[in-house]
């Protein structure tokens, strides 16, 4: 057992999984260790009615090892749910090394980990994310079958970071169709927190369209390479929370809405890409609703990445990768109209939809 912090001076006893926060009847959690190559990794997988869990490998510096699992926690959920809610047949997984991806990922150790992978026998399919590269899914192919975003040589879809913008950019499009009764984006502002590959992506769509973008980011060159090459204005404001703009697009780390700055905020439209971007998707949800602030779902609106991934294991193509990712347009609307209809969050709404297309098919199995 271990405690955790609740209010300053006062403490209780949890489980060291079962009763974390972030666990939600995760279907089987994995601790991986290796001394040689210093792996030290957690594979979370939650749920599996749909199909194998899909989802990334992430490798990060996490403060703690209660950090790292809380993260593989929240994200395999969130891959349940995202594949659900844009119709694939597809489980939740995650899966997180933790350390410095700069300095410590070594060939050995990923071919370490696709070990555990491999152990699982496809229950878990992994895939790129954060401190991952296109090598480094190449590097677990070589162990491992149960493995996406391999290189396209290796006959694989190619880098999902465009695939990814492009989806965040058609739920965009549908959140501002329902906020200002069009979904143009020409003469609209937008800012987007973070430019890493699906960011910059998301920068170009809505450069080509005539939106007015806004950048900002903590690495100083790549800002001004990302404004040269768009002409997006670098965010000079004390406070980009309360940015006079149209949309405001998360696009990096999670939980940037919460109580310190939903109160700041002036956007009549949050889209992005990052995950968990709400820091409690019920409290946080629905005082964005209160405000009339319309939010675009996150697990629905960046799922173009596991699209793409998902064509390898199915076999379709370029142009079916996109008309599937182009979709969330559709869905997107539909599911903020269902959040209306029923006075409800749109997190609320698409979590519902997610949870009957899951229980549906649970019900065909046992039938």
């Amino acid at each position: 057992m271990t405690t955790e912090l609740l209010q300053p001076g006062e403490l209780r006893k949890v489980a060291p999984v079962f009763g974390q926060l972030s666990f939600d009847d995760h279907e089987q959690i994995v601790f991986c260790y290796d001394k040689d190559t210093g792996l030290k990794a957690i594979i979370g997988i939650h749920n599996t009615v749909l199909g194998p869990a899909l989802g990334g490998t992430r490798m990060w510096n996490y403060a703690t090892e209660w950090e790292a699992l809380n993260d593989v926690l929240r994200l395999s959920r969130g891959m349940t749910y995202k594949s659900a809610v844009t119709g694939l047949n597809l489980g939740g997984g995650k899966a997180v090394i933790i350390g410095d991806a700069k300095t410590q990922k070594t060939p050995e150790l990923m071919r370490k980990f696709a070990e555990y992978v491999h152990s699982l026998g496809g229950k878990y399919i992994t895939a790129e994310d954060v401190g991952m590269e296109t090598s480094d899914m190449d590097l677990v192919r070589d162990v491992t079958p149960y493995v996406t975003g391999v290189s396209e040589s290796r006959g694989g879809a190619g880098n999902p970071s465009p695939v990814t913008a492009y989806g965040v950019f058609m739920g965009m499009k549908a959140a501002v169709a329902h906020k200002f009764g069009s979904d143009r984006m020409e003469g609209r502002t937008v800012l987007v927190q973070g430019i890493g590959h699906v960011g910059e992506a998301l920068v170009s769509y809505l450069a080509e369209e005539g939106a007015k973008v806004y950048i900002t980011d903590i690495n100083e060159d790549r800002l001004e390479a990302v404004s040269d090459k768009y002409g997006a204005v670098i965010y000079a404001g004390d406070d980009l929370y309360g940015a006079e703009v149209d949309v405001y697009a998360p696009c990096a780390l999670g939980a940037t809405i919460n109580d310190d700055t939903i109160g700041r905020l002036r956007a009549g439209v949050v889209a992005g890409a990052a995950n968990n971007q709400l820091a409690d998707e019920n409290r946080h949800g629905l005082m964005l609703r209160e405000k009339g602030i319309v939010y675009a779902p996150d697990f629905l609106i960046n799922a173009g990445g596991i699209i793409n991934v998902y064509a390898e294991l199915e076999g379709y193509g370029r142009d079916e990768i996109m008309r599937k990712t182009e979709n969330i347009y559709h869905t997107t609307r539909e599911i903020l109209a269902d959040a209306d209809a029923h006075e409800c969050t749109s997190h609320q709404s698409a979590l519902r939809v997610a949870r009957e297309r899951i229980e549906a098919r649970r019900k065909e199995k046992t039938a």
